[in-house]
């Protein structure tokens, strides 16, 4: 089954509403944080200590507001992780729900073909920085595209609306650049 696009974006906007009016304004990049404290606390079990008001951490950045981030860091099983965890786990069923991922959806694009050529490792290659430095930025601003542009703009946060026109104005001109021959 294909879901078109107008289907798709409707269906994200009711899943963006019910979890806004249900649970919580929907955002991910925090969660990396979290996972990566998960890690640097097996390596190195004192980065994390429970007290009687709470958790704290010797990472100042871990230990910030009340250390929340040293809390979910220890108890991972909340919902911003899990839903971290359920948007990977939903991606792999989705495509093994088609029959797997296909030999169409393998092949590159024509637009990166007419300016890359068949290069597919310099593809997953800039794929991975391009998510690395938009993951740093969304740390930088305090959030990411899916907690400050579709959750802040659902709630017609201003910080919302700044972050979108930030963005595209980013991501347009990167876009001319990368991608000058047609495909």
């Amino acid at each position: 089954m294909v879901l078109n696009w107008k289907s798709g974006g409707v269906l994200l906007g009711l899943v963006f509403f019910a979890a806004v009016l249900l649970v919580k304004p929907i955002g991910v990049s925090t969660q990396f944080v979290i996972l990566d404290a998960i890690i640097a606390d097996a390596a190195n079990p004192g980065l994390i200590t429970a007290t009687d008001e709470g958790f704290t951490s010797t990472n100042a950045y871990l230990a910030k507001s009340g250390g929340v981030y040293a809390k979910n860091a220890m108890n991972p099983l909340n919902y911003s992780f899990v839903f971290v965890l359920a948007m990977a786990l939903g991606a792999f069923a989705s495509a093994m729900a088609r029959g797997g991922v296909g030999r169409e959806e393998r092949r590159l694009p024509a637009i990166w073909y007419a300016n890359y050529g068949d290069t597919p490792w310099k593809r997953y290659g800039m794929a991975f920085l391009g998510g690395f430095i938009v993951l740093y930025g969304a740390r930088l601003a305090g959030g990411c595209t899916s907690g400050h542009m579709m959750s802040g703009m659902m709630q017609t946060a201003v910080s919302g609306y700044v972050f979108a026109a930030g963005a595209f104005a980013a991501a347009v001109p990167v876009a001319i650049m990368m991608y000058q021959r047609e495909g």
